[in-house]
């Protein structure tokens, strides 16, 4: 199934696993709050992917790291 909404530039964004084959993409303006959802989901055990921050074109800032 494709998104059916438009990335916003300069958002963080990764995706949830949902059950099956689906999955929920979840945004943030800021990176670090980002990074605290995205570390809450996967303590929850849930499967992620970290896209990254959204330029207008592609993603970057794709690598996931934590803060220290």
């Amino acid at each position: 199934m494709a998104k059916k909404f438009d990335y916003g530039k300069g958002i963080y964004y990764f995706n949830v696993k949902s059950g099956g084959s689906s999955n929920i993409t979840i945004k943030r303006k800021n990176k670090q709050e980002a990074l605290n959802r995205f570390k809450s989901y996967l303590n929850l055990g849930k499967t992620c992917e970290w896209l990254g921050k959204w330029d207008g074109k592609k993603f970057i800032e794709t690598e996931y790291k934590l803060a220290s």
